[in-house]
């Protein structure tokens, strides 16, 4: 398991590109026939990817985590992004769509993926144990947001949201934007009370992500790829422009749940 420090908003002011991406851009989550576990100590978040091949992948617990188990103290969202697959939590199976999540709770021992699926899994300490959940990409808090003229028309899934699916700490979702958009979350925010984690998938070969994040008075910028994951602080913001449409999953955990608990960063203010 890959360990991420955390760094104060002074230190990454001074970073160059080389350092920034060490610290924050995580490049190969997924990797054929693994599982690879990003442990980032802000709000001790886990990232991880899992590509099972010709045999199901059994979950591993990572020794850093002096456990039995990964779930023993911790919940999860996984979210597919490859083809519609199988994940199996203690001898249940699911059936997890293409943009679909499954909630696993703490308490969770014997977790298995089966190809031909892709996921990303995004975890968090866990008080108290709520119950293992598939959420359709449909079956979620679905909002349509943007507009053309601001080149943001895009479709936010809220799968795992402070609503009929109950957790912990973790929130996420997925947002899609259509073609001929291509900026996300602009105007920028910041919440002080929680972090966030990007991971951005259907970008083409030939296209990028600029992903901005730093203080809003102190901005700095990461280049990423398909199916490359992005750790921003509670301090930052977290906002990018592609070179053509893509989708991203969102992630966060922290103080609270409350989605609209934001901190705005007018982009008329930005530097």
């Amino acid at each position: 398991m890959e360990n991420r420090y955390a760094s104060a908003p002074e230190h990454v002011a001074t970073m160059q590109t080389a350092e920034l991406r060490k610290r924050f851009l995580v490049e190969d989550l997924f990797l054929d026939g693994e599982m690879k576990f990003v442990y980032s100590h802000y709000d001790r978040i886990i990232m991880a990817g899992a590509v099972p091949t010709e045999a199901a992948l059994r979950m591993p617990t990572p020794e850093a985590l002096h456990t039995d188990h990964f779930f023993d103290n911790r919940e999860a969202g996984i979210i597919n992004i490859g083809a519609d697959a199988t994940v199996s939590v203690d001898g249940t199976e699911y059936t997890l769509p293409r943009k679909g999540l499954l909630y696993i709770g703490r308490g969770a021992k014997d977790v298995t993926f089966e190809a031909p699926g892709r996921f990303y899994l995004y975890s968090a300490p866990a008080h108290t144990a709520y119950p293992t959940t598939l959420v359709g990409p449909e079956d979620g808090n679905v909002l349509e947001l943007g507009a053309k003229e601001t080149s943001n028309e895009r479709t936010l899934r809220q799968l795992l949201f402070n609503g009929d699916v109950k957790s912990c700490q973790v929130m996420m979702g997925v947002t899609t934007l259509s073609p001929g958009s291509m900026w996300n979350t602009m105007p920028a925010h910041t919440h002080d009370r929680r972090m966030e984690s990007y991971l951005y998938f259907d970008v083409e070969d030939d296209a990028r992500v600029v992903h901005l994040m730093g203080e809003p008075s102190e901005t700095r910028h990461l280049i990423v790829g398909n199916e490359q994951g992005v750790i921003s602080p509670s301090w930052s913001i977290h906002s990018g422009v592609g070179t053509k449409a893509y989708s991203f999953i969102w992630a966060m955990a922290g103080e609270n749940q409350a989605f609209t608990d934001m901190d705005a960063a007018p982009v008329t203010d930005m530097r």
